[in-house]
């Protein structure tokens, strides 16, 4: 790579099948990528970290393919060995710390911008004419709509004919709309309306407004809904942040805490279009294959102790109202002392 690319999208797995057709999946999501790029001429790298590698299973990146010569992509992996992982109270029972993955490829992100996302998605046409036309800003995080489609869509080869099954085939869509934040409970045909979604807001909003402290309706706002699965800002912005907070814990709701950090230093969230989504592709023991089994989510969780919601939302709060960030990592957060194996394969970048 001869220079700095604009854009950093960084990732967290390994190869071990989890959720299965794991191989086919990351493929699908590089290959999306490979496409778009192109398509739309937005130098990035993008930056796979593969966490605790299984000894009897290869390498991701002898397993992937490279990106294209005719592609302005750069795809680099960074190996986290066994031997760090080891150091984590929760190790045996969580083979990656995923936020903690995260911070290792935001420490050595080369974009001026970074995108952390996750390895089954495929981002739309539309995402990427917004990323390529929007001129990003710091002191600005980005949230965009996720939208689940059936795992058939990786049976198709050709990617256009994928993102036109994607758009056809939404199951659920999660995320919040601009302008829309105080709305809740309502049918999904009222956000079509924007006057009526903007005059309701403003009602819900000022009405509140007499009842709440500015820190609730801050929380409120945050578009926290599979937050993991896009959430961009600058790398001096990820650097304010210190990342996300490094804890010895299953990940949940962990994604949602680098966005209260944001907000609590005064940045200020934007919300892109609804059509500009990525698309997530179905798979099992993800989130939304709980969607019609609550019961099974308790038991997963019970397997992966983690945060609950609670005491987020109040020690949320707290730091929105005294202007805090999080402060729980050191100043090494995201391994930054420590060289990892890494394998970089460009395309063409100029």
């Amino acid at each position: 790579m001869t220079k700095d690319p604009y854009l950093s999208v960084v990732v967290t797995t390994r190869n071990d099948n989890h959720g299965g057709n794991l191989l086919k999946r990351t493929q699908c999501f590089l290959n999306g990528l490979y496409m778009q790029a192109k398509r739309h001429s937005v130098s990035l790298e993008i930056v796979v970290v593969e966490w605790n590698p299984p000894k009897d299973r290869p390498l991701l990146n002898e397993v992937l393919t490279r990106p294209p010569a005719d592609c302005p992509v750069s795809v680099r992996y960074i190996v986290v060995p066994e031997e760090i992982h080891g150091t984590y109270k929760m190790a045996d029972a969580l083979p990656l710390f995923q936020m903690i993955a995260k911070n290792v490829g935001i420490r050595r992100a080369k974009g001026q911008f970074v995108l952390c996302t996750n390895i089954d998605l495929l981002f739309s046409d539309a995402l990427f004419r917004t990323l390529s036309g929007l001129k990003l800003k710091e002191n600005h995080f980005y949230r965009a709509v996720r939208a689940d489609v059936p795992e058939e869509v990786m049976d198709l080869n050709d990617f256009d004919a994928q993102l036109a099954f994607a758009e056809q085939n939404v199951m659920a869509k999660l995320g919040k709309r601009a302008g829309h934040e105080y709305l809740f409970g309502l049918p999904n045909f009222v956000y079509g309306f924007k006057t009526t979604a903007n005059v309701l807001n403003w009602m819900f909003k000022h009405l509140l407004s007499k009842l709440y402290t500015k820190e609730f309706f801050e929380m409120v706002s945050l578009d926290t809904h599979a937050c993991g699965d896009f959430t961009l800002m600058s790398k001096k912005d990820w650097e304010r942040i210190e990342g996300y907070p490094e804890l010895d814990l299953y990940s949940i709701h962990v994604d949602s805490m680098g966005l209260v950090a944001a907000s609590a230093i005064g940045m200020r969230q934007v919300i892109l279009p609804p059509d500009a989504c990525s698309y997530h592709v179905y798979h099992k023991d993800g989130w939304e294959s709980f969607r019609d089994s609550p019961v099974d989510l308790v038991r997963f969780i019970e397997k992966r102790p983690g945060l609950d919601w609670g005491s987020v939302d109040e020690a949320g709060k707290w730091m929105i109202k005294h202007g805090k960030k999080w402060g729980l990592n050191t100043e090494n957060w995201g391994w930054a002392d420590k060289e990892f194996e890494e394998f970089i394969f460009d395309g063409n970048i100029s």
